[in-house]
C-alpha cells in the first residue's frame, strides 16, 4: 500500500502515520529524513543534496524525488510506504507520478486531512498556556503567530495540489477534527474505498461473462454487422426468356396459341388432347 498523507501543520498526519505503519507493516517517509539520512549514507543523490543545502538554497524538485525514488527500492518499503510531507506542490506530485510510472507503481489513496485553520491556532494557544504553566520548555513550532504563518504558505501551495489528486480520482477527505480513533476509523474507510476504484470496477465489468441462454453472436453479427439476407432471383418471364436466347436486333417470335375452337373443345373434354370431327 502507498499513501500520501496531506494536511496542515498541527492536523495529527505524524499521529496517523503511526498507526497506519503499525496497522499495515508499512513504513513512513518523511522528505526530511530521507534527507538527513541520504546526507549521512553519502549517497550520490545525497552529496549533491549536501551541497545545495551548504549554498542555502532549496533542494529541487528532482533531487527530492530522486531521494524518495533510491528510498523505496530498500527492502523495508517493499510491501508499502506513507510520504509525509510530500508532494506539496503539483510540479512535485508529477514528478512523483513519473518516478512511479517508471518502477510499475502507483499510490493507492492521497488522504487529506480536513480541518479549521482558526481551531488549530486556538489548540496551540492553548496548548502554549498549559506548557508554561507546567514549567515546561516551549518548542519551536510551539508559536501561534509562527501557525498562522505556516497555515497561510500552506494553503497556498496544497489548494492546487488537492484540485490535481481530486482529479485523478484518488483523493480521500477525512475529518481531522474528530478524534484521534475516529479519524484513524475513517482513513482506514478511506484506503478501503480507494481500492475499489471506479476504473477497476468498470474493467470488472467489462470482462463479465454473458449470461446463460444467451446466444453468442457469430459471424459478421460479431463486429456489429447486420447479417445479410440473400434473395432469390426473380424468374423471368417466358417473353424475356425467349428475347435472351434470340439474340440482339432480333425479335422473338409469338408463342403460338391454339385456335378458339381447339381451346373451347378441348375445355370441355377435360382432356388436354386434340379432338377430331
Amino acid at each position: 500500500m502507498r499513501v500520501v498523507l496531506l494536511g496542515p501543520p498541527g492536523a495529527g498526519k505524524g499521529t496517523q502515520a503511526k498507526e497506519l505503519v503499525a496497522k499495515y507493516g508499512i513504513v513512513q517517509l518523511s522528505t526530511g529524513d530521507m534527507l538527513r539520512a541520504a546526507v549521512a549514507a553519502g549517497t550520490p543523490t545525497g552529496l549533491k543534496a549536501k551541497d545545495i543545502m551548504a549554498r542555502g538554497a532549496l533542494v529541487p524538485d528532482d533531487v527530492v524525488v530522486a531521494i524518495v525514488a533510491d528510498r523505496i527500492e530498500q527492502p523495508d518499503a517493499r510491501h508499502g510506504f506513507i510520504l509525509d510531507g510530500f508532494p506539496r506542490t503539483v510540479p512535485q506530485a508529477e514528478a512523483l507520478d513519473r518516478m512511479l510510472a517508471k518502477k510499475d507503481m502507483r499510490l493507492d489513496a492521497v488522504v487529506e486531512l480536513k480541518v479549521d485553520p482558526d481551531i488549530l491556532v486556538r489548540r496551540i494557544e492553548n496548548r502554549v498556556e498549559q506548557m508554561k504553566l507546567r514549567g515546561e520548555l516551549l518548542r519551536a513550532d510551539d508559536n501561534p503567530e509562527v501557525l498562522k504563518q505556516r497555515l497561510t504558505a500552506y494553503h497556498g501551495q496544497t489548494a492546487p495540489l488537492v484540485d490535481y489528486y481530486r482529479q485523478q480520482g484518488s483523493l480521500r477527505t477525512v475529518d481531522g477534527m474528530a478524534s484521534i480513533s475516529d479519524v484513524g476509523a475513517a482513513i482506514g474507510r478511506a484506503l478501503a474505498d480507494a481500492a475499489f476504484r471506479p476504473v477497476a470496477k468498470a474493467e470488472a465489468k467489462s470482462k463479465a461473462k454473458p449470461k446463460s441462454g444467451a446466444q453468442k453472436p457469430t459471424g459478421k453479427a460479431r463486429a456489429g454487422r447486420k447479417p445479410r439476407v440473400r434473395e432469390k432471383p426473380a424468374k423471368a418471364a417466358p417473353r424475356a426468356i425467349r428475347a435472351a436466347k434470340a439474340g440482339p436486333g432480333r425479335a422473338p417470335k409469338p408463342a403460338a396459341r391454339k385456335p378458339a375452337a381447339n381451346r373451347q373443345k378441348s375445355q370441355k373434354s377435360g382432356r388436354g388432347r386434340r379432338l377430331t370431327k
